[in-house]
């Protein structure tokens, strides 16, 4: 087995690498777009069973049948991923010698593997009713599929960010405060999109028919309360949470003498990605649940925690490379 100090390890720019590692991170993102798009359309029980559907790889029929043609293409495309992430996990332990990069792409072969589970155990156990919630056991393991993923595509992000040549060329460091809000910002999002997992997996997207109040008459607040009403409730004030939080980040980013014109750019299309999400949110509303606009609301959701993610990894550069103490 190699060691650190194997020759063939390097801690250098890789270029085949690190276009590898963006072209992975970059298909997750088609991952969450047919994942968004086959829950949209409710499809995600075109098939009955896993890891088969219908008992083949190639199913009868479903090129021509919509929701066959969602949730097998969904399937077809993790199955690639999970070949991409093993493929760039072995090339780190081939040729890497930054162990916690190593660790980072076991991690990721760890949390695809976890995910096709997961999304196995959500075909498979949807049929036991979870009567005290109104759903299924599927549907409650469907929330768990859906945060997963956002975990996973942060992990592909840092990945390739890592390996890339503006990363080795080692950027001014980034002030304490621009980090601090950048966690802060990461953490809300991913909140946030778990509470949207939540809101599409319990049918409460049209819980409050109207927007931006919660009555036709402009109140603020719900006039009849339960559980579909609170988490979309909650999803609302969440996303003005955001729109904050996002905000002092990218001033604190565009402020910060230590970021790039690239980490400049980032902020911009971090507040950019926001307002467009709550553009779609308020969309979904008038239109219905249009499916082209809920799929697109779950994918520009998943690009805004990856901006602020891309933005917040990079401003902890110095410290996660930073060597260990003699």
């Amino acid at each position: 087995m190699a060691t650190t100090s194997d020759p063939a390890r390097t801690a250098g720019h890789k270029p085949a690498l690190a276009a590898f590692s963006a072209i992975a991170a970059l298909w997750v993102f088609v991952l969450v777009a047919l994942g968004a798009f086959t829950t949209t359309i409710g499809a995600g029980m075109a098939f009955p069973d896993w890891p088969l559907s219908n008992g083949s790889l190639n199913p009868s029929g479903w090129l021509s049948d919509i929701s066959m043609f969602a949730e097998h293409s969904h399937r077809l495309s993790a199955a690639m991923m999970t070949s991409l992430t093993i493929i760039l996990a072995f090339w780190l332990w081939r040729s890497e010698a930054r162990g916690w990069l190593r660790r980072l792409g076991y991690l990721a072969v760890g949390l695809v593997v976890a995910q096709a589970v997961v999304g196995g155990l959500r075909v498979l156990l949807d049929p036991i009713p979870v009567r005290g919630l109104d759903t299924s056991l599927g549907r409650l393991i469907a929330m768990l599929h859906a945060c997963l993923a956002q975990a996973f595509a942060c992990v592909l992000i840092a990945l390739a960010l890592s390996c890339s040549k503006a990363w080795i060329s080692a950027p001014m460091p980034l002030g304490g405060r621009t980090r601090r809000l950048g966690v802060a910002c990461c953490a809300l999002l991913f909140a946030q999109l778990g509470v949207g997992a939540v809101v599409r997996h319990s049918f409460a997207g049209l819980a409050i028919p109207t927007f931006p109040w919660s009555t036709p008459q402009g109140g603020l607040l719900p006039p009849e309360w339960g559980f579909q009403v609170a988490i979309q409730f909650a999803h609302r004030v969440m996303a003005c949470a955001i729109a904050v939080a996002a905000a002092a980040f990218a001033v604190a980013v565009w402020r910060d003498r230590g970021a790039s014109p690239a980490m400049r750019s980032g902020a911009s299309a971090l507040v950019g990605l926001v307002a467009l999400q709550i553009v779609l949110g308020a969309a979904i509303i008038r239109t219905q649940r249009a499916v082209a606009v809920t799929t697109g609301h779950v994918l520009a959701g998943a690009l805004t925690l990856a901006a602020a993610f891309w933005l917040t990894w990079l401003a902890h550069r110095d410290t996660i490379e930073r060597p260990p103490a003699p």
